[in-house]
């Protein structure tokens, strides 16, 4: 059985380097193929993976509503962008990726979103892991591209405004009755002591936090030099934090 864990939060929260140190600690830790899923149409987790994205979802769309006059004989519509979908998988050793990248048109990533969240469910038979790196703030929820995940990562960054939107994110969830069966906050560019002002508003809104994430110059110093968060060290202080909270929630599913 495939486990799938989606990463959210608002723009500038650290979404994209969480998710990377999940797949770390997934790659290091466990059996089994992975496969990570950008979601977001600025496509940067290939190169926090240090994986290189010549395709994307969006990009292949583009292409198909263009070319489609041109289905081969004999091939259906939906067969034929499925078959060029294939095309977008980036793989590595154990571990594969697809991104979503840009929509077909200015500020539509509506289709997109349904073919990408149709790809991934024909996909995760074929996989151990899949874990979604989604765009900032909250409409990827709304259009359900993240649903029927066995875990959800709600990432703030060290802000009353970030804490709000994490309310507002679990407020949505449980509006719209998406099948998460287990949502994890963490607060991320975390001091080792919380301000008053953040426990004092994660109290208020009932928030309970599963993990704080510190600040890594390491993250920073590879990000320059565009290394792999993958090649990460134990001793990442970011690392270590995430595998923490990784090694509770699988031994908990």
């Amino acid at each position: 059985m495939t486990l799938a864990i989606a990463v959210a939060g608002k723009g500038g929260s650290g979404k994209t380097s969480i998710a990377s140190l999940v797949i770390r600690y997934l790659k290091k830790n466990r059996s089994g193929a992975i496969l990570a899923v950008d979601a977001d149409a600025n496509t940067n987790l290939g190169e926090s993976l240090g994986l290189e994205v010549a395709k994307t979802v969006g990009s292949i769309i583009a292409a198909f509503n263009e070319e489609k006059i041109n289905i081969p004989p004999g091939l259906a519509k939906g067969a034929y962008l499925e078959l060029r979908l294939n095309e977008t998988i980036v793989e590595s050793e154990r571990l594969d990726l697809i991104s979503m990248g840009r929509g077909e048109g200015s500020g539509c990533y509506c289709y997109p979103n349904t073919v990408l969240k149709n790809f991934i469910d024909n996909l995760r038979p074929n996989y151990a892991y899949v874990v979604m790196d989604n765009e900032a703030g909250m409409e990827h929820l709304s259009r359900r591209t993240t649903e029927d995940f066995d875990g959800l990562f709600i990432v703030s960054d060290y802000s009353v405004k970030g804490v709000r939107t994490v309310a507002r994110i679990k407020e949505l969830i449980t509006e719209l009755k998406l099948d998460v069966k287990r949502q994890s906050v963490i607060i991320n560019f975390a001091p080792a002591t919380l301000d008053p002002g953040i426990t004092q508003e994660l109290a208020r809104l009932d928030i309970e936090v599963a993990a704080t994430v510190p600040f890594d110059e390491k993250i920073k110093e590879y990000d320059l030099k565009q290394k792999s968060l993958l090649d990460l060290p134990d001793s990442s202080p970011a690392a270590r934090a995430v595998s923490q909270l990784m090694a509770r929630v699988l031994s908990s599913s």
